[in-house]
């Protein structure tokens, strides 16, 4: 056990602060195997014995009875902290509790530990509250982070989605032009408002040619089309309409990175210690799309 005082620091990147190690143990342990719709609790005391193991449904007002039935000073331990286990955190520490995280790497180890091989929430669920009982540096912090620092990481976490929904739309895109134009596909450049404009008005390079639509980049569209020969017309009605579709959406998701950006940007304006905080854990929030 840690020594009185003694500060600990979770070794995972997205945990931000360093907390305080429990210099005794705690009264009980709670063990929650968290899942979508509900969770398996299963609390135990200092000495180890089960004093309860029963599934609670993932709504604050049965979480709040669990944990208003703990015994004062029990640790709450999850195997999720974010997501499915969020509601749990929020509502234990609510309900004055502690709580800690045993990531899945320690709670896979410790499973082998224990009598029993089936795969099931209850034996899991005593695993993790058997495991911070018995082990507890093998437990991470869950740290509260600030109100503004939480909205920009549900932000900064919206802007990653919309990326990889861009990405993949840009390959989408580039595959349908390739298959009927790779002379086109070559000269568009995907990152160029302008290319995606155009794309998005009139679609494919037939599409483009017989529009009439001017400038640098159209001719380079009507040239590729010159170069090549036209598909069957339903074919080129097709490409016009997937390629209009996608460039379109594209262009979106590129406004609302940058929207997401400049929130993110506005909840974090003149908090130097959350925005040095918010970097170094989302090191990947502002790449280019």
């Amino acid at each position: 056990m840690s020594a009185e005082g003694e500060a600990i620091r979770s070794n995972d990147y997205r945990k931000d602060t360093t907390v305080k190690a429990p210099s005794t143990r705690p009264a009980a342990v709670l063990g929650l195997d968290v899942g979508k719709s509900s969770h398996w609790a299963c609390l135990i005391d200092r000495d180890g014995e089960v004093l309860a193991s029963a599934p609670v449904r993932n709504r604050e007002a049965e979480l709040d009875a669990l944990f208003a039935s703990a015994p004062a000073g029990t640790l709450v331990v999850v195997d999720q902290f974010r997501n499915i286990g969020s509601l749990a955190v929020r509502r234990a520490r609510a309900a004055g509790l502690g709580v800690a995280h045993l990531p899945g790497l320690a709670a896979s180890r410790a499973a082998g530990l224990f009598a029993g091989e089936a795969k099931t929430d209850e034996r899991d669920a005593a695993v993790i509250a058997r495991t911070a009982l018995g082990v507890p540096d093998s437990l991470s912090g869950v740290p509260g982070r600030g109100e503004a620092l939480e909205a920009a990481r549900a932000l900064s976490s919206q802007r990653d989605h919309v990326v990889a929904c861009a990405t993949r739309d840009k390959n989408r895109l580039r595959a349908v032009l390739l298959e009927s134009c790779p002379a086109l596909e070559a000269a568009v450049d995907l990152s160029d408002r302008r290319w995606l404009e155009l794309l998005a008005g009139f679609g494919g390079a037939w599409g483009i040619a017989r529009s009439g639509a001017g400038g640098p980049r159209a001719e380079a569209a009507g040239e590729a089309a010159a170069a090549s020969t036209a598909p069957p017309p339903a074919l080129v009605e097709a490409e016009n309409r997937q390629v209009r579709f996608l460039a379109a959406r594209i262009s979106e998701a590129l406004d609302e990175a940058g929207a997401l950006e400049a929130e993110t940007a506005g909840l974090l304006e003149g908090d130097d210690v959350s925005v040095n905080i918010f970097f170094t854990i989302f090191t990947n929030v502002f790449s280019p799309i």
